[in-house]
This record gives C-alpha cells, structure tokens and sequence, in this order.
C-alpha cells in the first residue's frame, strides 16, 4: 500500500542497524510561503531597482549606442538621424592618426603616471596614519583620528580652490620654499616632465635637447620622449591634492580592520621574537588583505576617472599635461559636440578599469585562511630562528 503523501517521504539512510529516518519534504504550505516572501522581497526593492534602472541602467545603455554614432546632440539619437558609424569612434582613438588620438592618448599617458604615483603614496600613507592612530599609548587619538579624517569630507572644489592659491608663483609654498633657498617653479604652467627635471637636475639629459632615438620615434601618436617624461609640474600639484585629500578616508578603513585583528595573535608573534617590522609584514598585512583590495580598487577607479580637481585647477593646461580622459570626454562631447566620440572615451575607460580592477584581484586573491596561517607561523618563527643564530654566530666570532 502507498503511505507516502506529498507533504512526507521515507528515506532509508545507511547507520546502526539499517535503520530507517523518516525526512520531512516541503509542504506545500511551506513552498507557498517561500514563494510569498519572495514576492514581497521583490516588491519592497521594487522602487530602487526601478529607479537604478531609470537612472543607471538605461543611460548606460543609451551612452553605448551614442558611442556607435556620429551624433551632435542637437537631433534624437534612435531616430535615425544621426549617422551610424559603427566602431570607426574607437578606431579614431586608437590606430587613425589625428588629433582625436594625440589628445588620447596624451590624457592616458598623463593618468596612468597619476594612477601610479596617487594609488600607492595614498594606500601607504593610509596604513601609517591607521597604525600610528591605532596605538594603545597614544593620547588624543579622537583629536588625530578627525584631523587626519577632515580633508575627506571637505568639498573638493574648495579644497582646489585654496590650493591654487598656495601654489601660486608667489604663494605660500614658494614661499617656504624661498627660505630654504630653494627657488619654486611656475606649478601650474610648469609642463616639464617630472622624469627629465630630475634627470636634468643630476646633468644625465639635457631637456631642452631630447635625444633623437626618443624624439623621433614613438607608438600611438607620440613619441618615447613624451611617453616617458613622467607627470608635469602641474600634474604634482593635482597628485599631492588627491593624496592628501584621499587618505583620511581609507585610514579609517585600515583603522576598522586594524581593531579586528585578535590581540592575541599579534601577542603570539611577539612571544615568537617577532619584532614590530616582521609583526607588519607576516601578521597585520595579510589579515589586511581584504581591506587593501577594496583601498586599492576605489583608488583605481577615483583616480580614473579624476575630474573635479582637473576642471577647477587647470582644466587640461599647461600644454594638455593636465588633461585626463575622463577631462577629454566631457570637452569633446559638451564644447565640441561630438557626442560618438566622448561617449567611446568613456566605454574605454571604463574597460580599463575594469581591466585593471581584474588584475589586482587577481594579485590579492584570497588563500586558504588555515593554510596562509600555519604557513604565516612558520615563516615567522624560521626568520626569527635564522636572526638568532645569526646573533649567536656574531657573538661567538666577537669572543
């Protein structure tokens, strides 16, 4: 005789004895609830998955067609009045000799040399600033903790505002530098590269005189010369302004992580001989891990798309040294009405961006927990074993 409903089944699972259990299946009353929470999950996020829709998805959407056409902006672009050109937008940037593709790749030269210097100065100064704030003996640290924490959230168009001020020709900066007998240059209408001034400085290139091998020879539109000068004067002033402007913000993150770390482990390293650098290094980096990938991924994406800082202080100048593409796409698109072609800019740099967001993922990707620990362990305890017998050596020899 057939016993089982739909609401039971048997189920003989291999024990003691062959015994039987009898499992319980999802009633239908069950089901019929899971599938009215459901219901009432999706109509609770319905507003704000309507509204990213509107105004996230759709745009997107829209800015990828635009970056097909040949569109001023003055007609609807899914009428059919603009001209449909494919990929020739992307081709104008990359392999069509021009202007479009000189300021390119002019404006990714000079961001690149921005992401490398603002990511690392920004992530390190960070993590010092959270562990010297994270100190048991520290007095004050609610005092340090908002000092260091203000400039985050002071706008940043005042911000760039006051610092065009102070790195003025006669400005406070030259200023201070004046009573050091140190002669400050021109910052913002400086567009020598940082690489040659310093070369220049200890007599290895002459600046005025670029070698032909690298004046006369290039790739993408410009030359070695120009691709390896480095970031201009102007572009440090903008690279200290974020750093310092930045870093508040990932302290307290660093900050946040910091007191997650069991006192115990960090006790259990200086038990071993650890000092405070192998401390950093095998103990508090690797539990930082998860934090400084997601540092390091927002310092990428706010240091590509930069543009705040670009427009207020320098807006491209001196000689586009300044200029970044996320600068170039809102110039061409809204002062030059080429819409295609700003549209392209942006889907190129979000590529980019994500492209290099992969990669450092790839670089920080999580281990096994229990195996990096064990394996933390040891490596701590073998380098302390080696300093000791290293010191023992030395003081036998010294007897």
């Amino acid at each position: 005789m057939r016993t089982a409903t739909a609401a039971t089944a048997a189920v003989v699972e291999p024990g003691r004895g062959g015994a039987t259990s009898t499992r319980r299946g999802p009633t239908r009353r069950g089901s019929s609830a899971a599938r009215g929470q459901g219901l009432w999950g999706w109509l609770f996020v319905s507003p704000m998955v309507v509204i990213l829709g509107l105004f996230l998805a759709l745009p997107v959407v829209m800015a990828l067609w635009v970056s097909l056409l040949n569109w001023d902006g003055q007609s609807n672009p899914f009428s059919g009045a603009a001209d449909f050109v494919g990929l020739r937008n992307y081709q104008d940037l990359f392999t069509h000799d021009g202007l479009t593709r000189t300021l390119f790749m002019t404006s990714l030269r000079n961001n690149l040399y921005y992401v490398l210097l603002v990511v690392p100065l920004q992530t390190g100064l960070a993590l010092a600033l959270a562990l010297a704030v994270n100190r048991r003996r520290l007095k004050g640290k609610g005092l340090f903790r908002t000092a260091f924490y203000f400039p985050s959230v002071t706008s940043s168009i005042a911000v760039s505002t006051v610092f065009l001020f102070l790195f003025q020709s006669s400005g406070a900066v030259n200023s201070l530098l004046k009573w050091v007998g140190i002669k400050g240059p021109n910052w913002f209408t400086d567009a020598r590269g940082l690489v040659w001034v310093v070369l220049g400085g200890l007599g290895l290139v002459d600046p005025a005189a670029p070698p032909a091998a690298l004046a006369d020879h290039g790739a993408l539109g410009l030359s070695w010369w120009d691709w390896l000068s480095g970031p201009s004067i102007a572009m440090c002033t903008i690279i200290f302004l974020v750093v310092w402007t930045t870093s508040g913000t990932f302290m307290l993150m660093f900050l946040a992580a910091l007191q997650d770390i069991p006192e115990a482990q960090l006790e259990s390293a200086r038990l071993d001989g650890a000092n405070g650098r192998q401390v950093l290094r095998h103990v508090i980096v690797p539990a930082l891990r998860p934090v400084l990938f997601l540092v390091i991924t927002l310092g990428l994406i706010g240091t590509w798309q930069v543009f705040d800082q670009v427009y207020v202080m320098s807006q491209g100048a001196p000689a586009n040294t300044t200029l970044t593409p996320a600068f170039l796409s809102y110039g061409v698109s809204f002062k030059d009405a080429q819409y295609g072609t700003g549209a392209a800019i942006s889907f190129v740099l979000l590529a980019i961006i994500l492209l290099m967001t992969g990669l450092q993922r790839l670089l920080l990707r999580e281990r096994d927990a229990g195996g990096a620990r064990v394996a933390l362990t040891r490596r701590v305890r073998a380098r302390v074993r080696t300093q000791r017998q290293a010191q023992d050596q030395a003081g036998r020899a010294g007897r």
